[in-house]
């Protein structure tokens, strides 16, 4: 009766190290995926603060970021006037990798200013997506507020 446990101990354990060394199936979209982290800082003046927004990425094929100076591949915009701010994104993994890859990165956006010349202070949010190499548009997220003051 042990010899039987002790067998069916064994095929298991056998098969659990099988299944453990078995590649693992890539399960990261090759469309582009980002995630909102953090604003900072929360609070700024106008036409003299920058604002830092980290977002996180995936991306199953690692065709994120570009190594062209002319191509932009970021897009940033103010919810108070919907203008858009393009970046570029450096290339993120070797050309035709094909790799999957994720992490962070951080955005600077230049100072800001006031939209009514009259306010002290407004709020504002900021929608960001990426495009990568193929044309594939991410999911878009939006920061959390930022305080601009004068």
């Amino acid at each position: 009766m042990a010899k039987h446990y002790l067998s069916l101990a064994f095929a298991a354990l056998l098969i659990a190290g099988i299944t453990a060394c078995s590649k693992e199936k890539n399960t990261i979209s090759p469309i582009p995926a980002i995630g909102f982290e953090s604003v900072t800082p929360a609070n700024v003046k106008q036409f003299t603060d920058s604002i830092t927004f980290r977002i996180s990425y995936k991306d199953g094929d690692g065709d994120l970021g570009e190594n062209i100076d002319t191509v932009c591949n970021v897009f940033l915009t103010d919810s108070r006037n919907n203008v858009t701010y393009k970046y570029r994104l450096k290339q993120l993994s070797p050309t035709n990798s094909e790799i999957a890859i994720s992490g962070f990165v951080n955005i600077k956006l230049g100072s800001v200013s006031l939209l009514d010349a009259n306010a002290t202070q407004e709020s504002a949010t900021f929608s960001i997506y990426v495009k990568d190499r193929s044309g594939n548009a991410s999911n878009t997220v939006t920061s959390s507020a930022v305080t601009i003051t004068k």
